[in-house]
Order: structure tokens, then sequence, then C-alpha cells
């Protein structure tokens, strides 16, 4: 039977419509990381990387019985010195890309797909991506519905709550994209937003 990570983690992959506090447990993900421009060269040629070791990686857990669906893609953003990214540059903007794993999945199998995907497709990029647990923990989190330039405002009404709370921000803004912006209007892109606190 073929593991639906959506399905399985369902309060991870949802969020509400109102910020509110959520407690998520450790996961394992494929990752690679890069800066700059979110619609740039880089930020392109690596999400077409870390898919193909993904997808590489579901061919061989479904030789061992063990199939699964690729999940959403995920992202981890930041920048340096902790500066507001709003007056920063997109250039300078950096990022972690992620996309979860099944707990089944090991260092053996991530390991034979990054070669197959050097050997095969030739993209060298493979060699950047890596496979980690990441604690999740305590955080705010909310569902943004709309395009990622409205983003701001979205993450105002999070920091509100986040004060109101008597929290403090303790980690790097998380981002998990449900929404295909080659097949969806802008006003109908679903965009969940967390934030680490403590």
């Amino acid at each position: 039977m073929k593991t639906d990570l959506t399905k399985k983690f369902k309060e991870y992959y949802s969020a509400p419509r109102e910020p509110a506090l959520a407690d998520f447990d450790p996961g394992k993900y494929l990752s690679i990381e890069g800066k700059g421009e979110p619609s740039g060269k880089e930020f392109s040629a690596k999400v077409e990387t870390l898919y193909p070791v993904a997808y590489g990686i579901k061919k061989i857990c479904k030789a061992k019985n063990l199939d699964f669906t690729v999940a959403k893609l995920e992202g981890l953003w930041w920048v340096a010195n902790g500066k507001d990214a709003r007056t920063t540059p997109r250039t300078e903007w950096n990022w972690k890309l992620l996309i979860r794993m099944p707990d089944f999945v090991n260092e053996t199998f991530f390991k034979d797909a990054c070669t197959e995907v050097l050997e095969k497709k030739g993209l060298e990029l493979a060699k950047k991506v890596k496979f980690e647990s990441l604690e999740n923990g305590k955080c705010v989190h909310v569902m943004h519905l709309g395009p990622y330039k409205d983003e701001p405002e979205t993450i105002d009404r999070m920091t509100a709550v986040i004060e109101a709370k008597g929290l403090k921000k303790a980690g790097l803004h998380h981002e998990i994209y449900l929404s295909d912006p080659k097949k969806t209007a802008p006003s109908k892109m679903k965009t969940i937003l967390r934030q680490p606190v403590r």
C-alpha cells in the first residue's frame, strides 16, 4: 500500500486560517541550500535536482514494496545578520529547500538515488543534496491564501499572535507549498507559513 505523507501527517500538511500554536515531531527530509531570487536560475536548478532524487528514492522503495507519494516542496528562509527580509534585496535571501521523506527511507536509499541521478541525468547538483532529520517542535502556523507577494501581511498577523502569547521567534521562517504556481491562479494559492517559537 502506497504511503501518502499528506494523509499520514494530516496536521503537518494543514493549518488554520488564523495564526495558532502547534507542535510537530521531527521528520526526515531531503534538502538543498541556496541563495538568491526565488524565481532565479539557482533556485530553479536546485528544485529541478531535488525532485529527481526524491523520485529516485521512490523508485528504490517501490521495488521493495515500500512505495510512497512524493511530498510537497517546503522551504526555510533567512537573511544574514538577522536583517528584515522585506528591506533586503532578494539576491541576499538564503533558503533551504526540503521534501519530507517517509520514516522507512534510509541513508543507503538516499545515496543510491543520488548516484543514479548523477550517472543517468548528469545533474552535478545532486552532490549538494543532503538527507537529514530536522526538529520541528513548537510553532505558530497559518494558512496563507493568495500570492507569495502578499505574505508579509500574514506574517504580521503571526507576529502579533507570537507577541500576544509572550513567545519569541526561535528558528527559521518555514513554508510548505500546497499549490503549484504553474497550475493555480495566484488568488487561489495555498501556502502554510510556520514560525518556530519558544
